[in-house]
């Protein structure tokens, strides 16, 4: 009689890696990137390579000299990916030791003092901007126009975000005239301010997102969730009151976009199932919109989806799958 041999696991073997991961995220983050760079110029190349240069170190430094970490895993990505996105998330006027202070805070503080890639409860990039949006309120919210192509002396103008937290503030529903149409949003041709350097273009980040989906990097539930929460929510808004911005407008600016794309898909920190990525994708809408509209900032986004990182170990408890072999409890 023969007997069923089971070898230990694996069984199988798939393509993904830590490293295609990350470099496919960097490679989707590619149009949104060069769009920052044609529209601020030496101020937006300085920020994102500093920031990198930054991130890549700390890692590297404290696996090194900290941990005491014979392998070294700043080749695997994370590390200059966080450091891209902390440099999407901020303005293009930046002074460097600020950018550093946000990188060390990003790799030491959000990463590396929780263990290191898979452990961290926090994005790193978004608690690095986080820090920096606390301990430098004035230089982090000072946003050079479109086409200053210069770096600490570019002139600075109001987001659309801004001249939306002025309409709602001032209760005056015209002060919306001066929001740049959804097209103008949508390719970034904005009159004056655009904010960080993530979110000038909406399309090139969409352009990131379609290459995630179709590299199956991503899926669909986190970034369908928040953005349509928030374009329902803002649609509502509009409608009883026309001091709240259109929710095309809304939708196409600030760092809605670039959150909900490259942010709040991190794997470590957003859910793992399908369901629980769509209760944490509407959870950050209703929090961003709230926190748009009637908090002290004219962004939610990073609040937003930190808040949802630290409910992240609750919402995989409450919906967590069944496991192989298991009966249901409803069967």
């Amino acid at each position: 009689m023969s007997k069923l041999i089971v070898s230990l696991s694996p069984h199988a073997h798939g393509t993904d890696s830590v490293e295609r991961n990350m470099y496919g995220v960097m490679i989707a983050l590619l149009p949104a990137l060069l769009v920052s760079f044609y529209y601020f110029g030496l101020g937006s190349v300085i920020v994102c390579a500093t920031s990198v240069a930054a991130c890549v170190f700390f890692e590297w430094a404290i696996n090194k000299y900290m941990l005491k970490n014979e392998r070294n895993t700043v080749l695997d990505g994370s590390a200059a990916l966080t450091g891209i996105l902390l440099g999407m998330n901020l303005p293009s006027n930046l002074p460097i030791w600020i950018i550093i202070i946000g990188a060390l805070f990003a790799i030491g503080v959000a990463k590396m003092s929780f263990g290191g890639l898979g452990q961290n409860i926090f994005n790193p990039a978004l608690v690095g901007r986080a820090a920096l949006l606390v301990a430098f309120p004035a230089q982090m919210t000072t946003w050079p126009k479109v086409g200053e192509l210069g770096y600490l002396d570019a002139a600075t103008g109001a987001t659309p975000l801004s001249i939306m937290k002025g309409a709602i503030k001032s209760g005056d529903a015209s002060v919306l005239n001066q929001l740049p149409d959804s097209f103008a949003l949508l390719i970034g041709n904005h009159p004056d301010g655009a904010g960080a350097l993530g979110e000038i273009c909406a399309l090139a980040l969409l352009i990131g997102l379609a290459f995630m989906l179709w590299r199956k990097i991503i899926t669909w539930h986190i970034p369908v969730s928040i953005l349509g929460t928030v374009f329902v929510l803002s649609g509502l808004l509009h409608v009883s009151n026309p001091i709240y911005a259109d929710p095309f407008s809304v939708l196409l600016s600030g760092g809605l976009m670039l959150g909900a794309i490259f942010m709040a898909t991190d794997y470590v920190t957003s859910p793992m199932t399908g369901k629980g990525q769509l209760i944490y994708g509407i959870a950050i809408g209703v929090l961003t919109v709230i926190i748009r509209n009637w908090g002290a900032y004219p962004e939610g986004m990073s609040f937003a989806i930190l808040i949802m990182n630290a409910f992240t170990p609750l919402i995989n408890n409450y919906v967590k799958p069944t496991r192989f072999g298991e009966v249901p409890a409803s069967k």
